[in-house]
This record gives C-alpha cells, sequence and structure tokens, in this order.
C-alpha cells in the first residue's frame, strides 16, 4: 500500500490520512520508515498471543471510532489481512464508500488460505471499487455478480512498492547471513501460514533437509517467524546444517535484497508469488492451492504442494534442469508493471473531482 500511500499524500486536491492498526508492531514501524510514512491514527493493537477474534474486536472498535470522527469521502484498504475486512465492515457501519485493492483473487476455498481467503470474499461483498491485479482476478469478481463499471484492472502495488525499495542500497551484515556463501545456490524459504502448522510444516521441512543433503552446492536462508509453534516445529524437523541459515524475520529493505540474489524462492506466502517473479525468480509454492493461478498459468511459479517427496521433487526438479528453470526466470510476470497506484489514483480522482 506505501507507493499508493505516497502518491495520494502529494496529489493535489486531494487530503489522505493513514490508519494503521499495528497487530504487527515491529513489522510495521520498519515498513513506515522505509517509505517514510507517518500515521495519521495508530490504533497500536500488538498484544501477545492474541487471537483472530482478539484482533478483529479491537480493530473494529478502534477504526470505527475513526472513521465516525473523520467521515472520509473513500476507504481504501488492501488485500486480504483480518484489518482489510474489518476495515471494510467498519466502513459499511459508517456507510463510507470503500475501495478494493488487490481485488478478486480467489482460491474457492474458504479455509485455503485461512482466514485470508473469506477476508477477501467477505471485503469483496462490502466494497464499492474493486481494483483488481489482473484480468482473471476481474473475472472472478464478475462471476460474483459484481457490475463491470464498478472494477478495475491496475496491476499490484505490490510490485510498485518492490521496484521501488531495490533501487535503494542495502548492507546485509549482521542479520545472521554472514556465514551464505552466494557461489552456492542459495534458496529463500518462508513458511508460516496457518494451514501449513502442524503436520505440513513438518513435511516441508524433512524436505527442505533432504535437499541441504542431496545437494551440496545448495544453501537455504530461512527468516522465522516469531510464533512459538512455528519456532517449535523448525527446532523438531529443520536438521541443522551449516548450509541453512536461520535468522529473525527481515525488515522488507533486506529481504527483497535477499530476494534478488537468490536462486530461487520457496515460499507458502501470497505476495512472494507476485514479487519473486518481478525479479526473475521462480517461485515454489508451498500449499495444495493458490488464489494467484494467473502466476502458474504464465509459468513463473509452481504448486509443490506440502507433502515431502511433492516439495522436494519440485525443488530437485529446477536444480537439476536448467531448461526448466530458465523457463521459470524468464517468464513474465502477470501481476503488473510498477504504475499500479498511478492507475488506482486516477481511477478515484475521476468522482471524488466530480463532487466536489
Amino acid at each position: 500500500m506505501a507507493p499508493l500511500l505516497r502518491l495520494l499524500a502529494r496529489t493535489p486536491g486531494l487530503q489522505s490520512y493513514i490508519c494503521v492498526t499495528a497487530q504487527h508492531r515491529e513489522m510495521l514501524d520498519a515498513v513506515l520508515e522505509l517509505f517514510a510514512l507517518r500515521p495519521d491514527y495508530d490504533l497500536d493493537l500488538m498484544r501477545h498471543g492474541q487471537s483472530l477474534t482478539d484482533i478483529s474486536a479491537a480493530a473494529l472498535r478502534g477504526l470505527d471510532e475513526v472513521l465516525a470522527g473523520l467521515q472520509p469521502d473513500l476507504l481504501l484498504v488492501h488485500g486480504d489481512t483480518t484489518t482489510t475486512f474489518i476495515g471494510a465492515l467498519a466502513a459499511y457501519y459508517q456507510r463510507i464508500p470503500l475501495g478494493h485493492v488487490e481485488a478478486g483473487l480467489r482460491t474457492a476455498d474458504k479455509f485455503a488460505p485461512y482466514p485470508e481467503e473469506m477476508n477477501r470474499r467477505l471485503t469483496g461483498s462490502l466494497a464499492d471499487w474493486h481494483f483488481a491485479p489482473t484480468a482473471g482476478a476481474a473475472q472472478n469478481l464478475l462471476r460474483e455478480g459484481v457490475a463491470a463499471e464498478r472494477i478495475f484492472v491496475t496491476g499490484n502495488t505490490v510490485i510498485d512498492a518492490l521496484l521501488q525499495t531495490i533501487k535503494q542500497p542495502c548492507n546485509l551484515t549482521g542479520l545472521g547471513l554472514d556465514a551464505v556463501d552466494w557461489r552456492r545456490r542459495v534458496l529463500l524459504l518462508t513458511c508460516h501460514r496457518r494451514e501449513n502448522w502442524g503436520a505440513p510444516m513438518a513435511e516441508i521441512f524433512s524436505a527442505a533437509a533432504a535437499i541441504l543433503r542431496d545437494f551440496d552446492d545448495v544453501e537455504i536462508i530461512y527468516p522465522v517467524h516469531r510464533n512459538p509453534l512455528i519456532r517449535g516445529a523448525v527446532q523438531e524437523h529443520l536438521a541443522v546444517s551449516p548450509r541453512l541459515h536461520i535468522t529473525e524475520p527481515l525488515s522488507y529493505l533486506p529481504f527483497c535484497h535477499i530476494m534478488q540474489r537468490c536462486h530461487l524462492v520457496l515460499t507458502d506466502s501470497g505476495g512472494l508469488q507476485e514479487e519473486a517473479p518481478a525479479l526473475g525468480k521462480p517461485v515454489l509454492v508451498l500449499r495444495e492451492i493458490t488464489e494467484r493461478p494467473e502466476a502458474i498459468e504464465a509459468g513463473t511459479a509452481r504448486l509443490a504442494g506440502i507433502q515431502r517427496d511433492s516439495v522436494y521433487t519440485a525443488i530437485a526438479a529446477l536444480l537439476q534442469n536448467q531448461e526448466e528453470y530458465a523457463a521459470m526466470a524468464q517468464a513474465i510476470n502477470p501481476y503488473g508493471d510498477g504504475y499500479a497506484a498511478e492507475r488506482i489514483v486516477k481511477i478515484i480522482m475521476r468522482p471524488l473531482a466530480a463532487s466536489v
């Protein structure tokens, strides 16, 4: 959302405000600093061990108060987080028009990804303007009965953010990566989604350990989520190796630079399925289904599944077959060209200007 917020702030005739829930305090603050953003409203909801219910209730109370006082002409929310849906609900209660950035992504399975799939669907049912990243996402919305004149294919602002960030210099020293041998093929691993907790995570980690055992020119970087359940699974199932580099969660700037330098990305994340291909990095998706099928169709990503054998086979195929790897690395990213924010601002300014 950062590129869009920065552009809104310097758009003549428009007064914009930033509200953050801050349920991930440290991660948020790093991004705010990187993009030089200062929130006008900070709900500061970070609490240890809070549930989805806790976050939802606190966010709804906080956002309701902000919107009641501000009464904006439009509220913009992004993506599939709990904040996204609760923001949409708060806007509905205040009868405030809603714009959904990154709209229309679907898996048709309400528990995969969880809770993101339903966050998207529920937000879509409340949104007035739908900013879809791809034509496929727009078609999903049309099938659900959204009027065509309310759907706009803009690309995704996440690509804007990535391309702006990667231009900034970054020193990776002191992040737990000093021992990485960049002459080897470095795989970037992220694995944290709720639906992968438990047995799937154990399978994925077992496959990663086997790759390190069987390919002596491979190293793995894994920034581990702070959730104790995930850290416990790492200790139990991811065998220690001098070519495995486990770090604390990384802020956005160094993460983007690592992504640019790595050979291959292994992830159960959503956004990385869009970001890594923008840097020419193949993505193996550690899930059985994805809300970003355009990446699969374009050849920039593949579903690796969550079973040990399927994950191992998918990784090994790209390590052993240079032609397969090159085909993925050179495929065209379907998620945008870095100008999504500009398109969105132009779209929203037309009716807002007419109403003044």
